[in-house]
């Protein structure tokens, strides 16, 4: 039986072509309610996602044949993954797709935090020639810590090389050190640390990890890179910290304000916290788009037609 697969987010059309040559049955339906397309899903063996929506205990029940869920980015958060692994559903993400995009993104934030660039470009447009005011640092002799040092953190540390700085990395899993970055406590990264980059999942462990004793148990001034969940950052805590320079300025792909599908902010109004993040001139902001280059977007479909083949290929 041909497997029947239900893509509700649009992805790059080799996803598609590759799942149709190797027999699949694709549908698409980009526009329908969570409820209309739970009413469905029960015709589908398998399922294409980014972050729509949510994929709760009753979405799952409601999908009496699926076999698998393929995220089309790193992160599974948006998933009942406990309940759906239960039921013998298999979940597939792909961080390996966009790791170089994250990793790009997070050393061009650092350098151009570390030179004005933000500031300086937005100073000289306006008719302003401020040299002093933009003398800026050198990322050597710095040392840089990373937390969570899976496929992202990788990246990062890789591209550091030909920089003169120590690299530290810090996980919860260990022997995870290698030649670009050197396994340490957690202690002894935040006494080291110039530069913190976060390179985590949204998990219980890793919500609001960054917060105000977070921050101070640091034993210098550091500069904050978040291209991994903006849910790791207390908004509120990081404000504090670059008012009192004990965070000397922060790049942030991701905000605690994004709704779940990254599509959008949360609400319409504008908390207090984030009106400050917008008008500091030491801080950068995107709209979660680390790992969104035209590259990423093809690796992504192929390592995800990859892993659904290695599955289930001989099944299908």
């Amino acid at each position: 039986m041909a497997f029947k697969v239900l893509h509700i987010d649009a992805n790059d059309s080799v996803l598609w072509n590759r799942l149709e040559a190797a027999g699949y049955i694709n549908e698409a339906d980009y526009v329908s309610t969570k409820e209309e397309i739970e009413a469905k899903i029960n015709q589908y063996q398998g399922i294409v996602i980014r972050s729509r929506f949510k994929i709760d205990k009753q979405f799952l029940d409601a999908a009496s044949q699926l076999k698998f869920i393929a995220r089309v980015g790193a992160g599974l958060e948006s998933i009942d993954c406990e309940y759906a692994q239960a039921k013998g559903v298999v979940l597939i993400a792909a961080p390996e797709g966009n790791r170089t995009a994250v990793g790009e993104q997070a050393l061009g934030m650092l350098l151009a935090l570390f030179t004005n660039l933000n500031k300086a470009n937005a100073e000289v447009k306006m008719g302003h020639w401020n040299r002093e005011a933009n003398r800026g640092y050198e990322l050597e002799g710095k040392t840089v810590g990373i937390i969570g040092y899976g496929n992202m953190g990788n990246a990062f540390a890789k591209r550091l090389q030909g920089f003169d700085v120590e690299v530290l990395c810090y996980d919860i899993q260990p022997n995870l050190g290698n030649a670009f970055a050197k396994q340490v406590s957690l202690a002894e990264l935040q006494e080291k640390a110039d530069v913190l980059s976060l390179h985590t999942p949204w998990t219980p462990e890793t919500h609001n990890m960054v917060n105000q004793t977070f921050i101070n148990q640091f034993k210098k001034p550091f500069w904050l890179i978040n291209t991994a969940r903006g849910k790791s950052v207390v908004t509120q805590d990081l404000v504090d910290a670059l008012k009192s320079k004990k965070i000397l300025g922060a790049g942030l792909d991701v905000l605690e304000y994004e709704k779940l599908s990254f599509e959008s902010l949360f609400t319409d109004e504008m908390p207090e916290p984030l009106q400050y993040l917008i008008q500091a001139e030491n801080v950068l902001l995107t709209p979660h788009i680390a790992g969104w280059t035209f590259e990423s977007k093809v690796k992504l479909a192929h390592v995800i037609v990859d892993k659904i083949l290695d599955q289930f290929s001989t099944q299908n």
